[in-house]
């Protein structure tokens, strides 16, 4: 599955709760270490999503602050490297969906 296929469900998510797509970018760029010219890019060239994230530029080491339960399960307790990155994006969209402050969500 490409991450351009799941890209526009995440701005889709916060624009309808009244946040932008701006901000989705912001927050997946701080996750990925990825610019937004290097995040459009990938989405651009149809990258998968284990590739998005294996050649991110710079997973965040902060990202290990994302705590909480995403689809039933706890995003600090999933063992397999790929799928906990994705969870941490979920969690980080569902944060900026229910209204939650830009600093919080980046853990500034």
């Amino acid at each position: 599955m490409s991450f351009a296929s799941v890209y526009p469900h995440y701005v889709a998510k916060a624009e309808k709760k009244g946040r932008t797509k701006a901000e989705v970018d912001q927050i997946i760029c701080w996750l990925t270490g990825y610019t937004k010219l290097g995040l459009h890019s990938v989405i651009k060239k149809q990258t998968d999503i284990e590739s998005f994230f294996d050649e991110a530029p710079e997973l965040n080491p902060s990202r290990n602050l994302i705590t909480g339960v995403i689809c039933g399960v706890r995003v600090e307790e999933i063992e397999e490297p790929t799928m906990q990155e994705i969870r941490y994006l979920d969690k980080l969209i569902d944060e900026l969906a229910r209204g939650k402050p830009m600093e919080k969500i980046l853990r500034t």
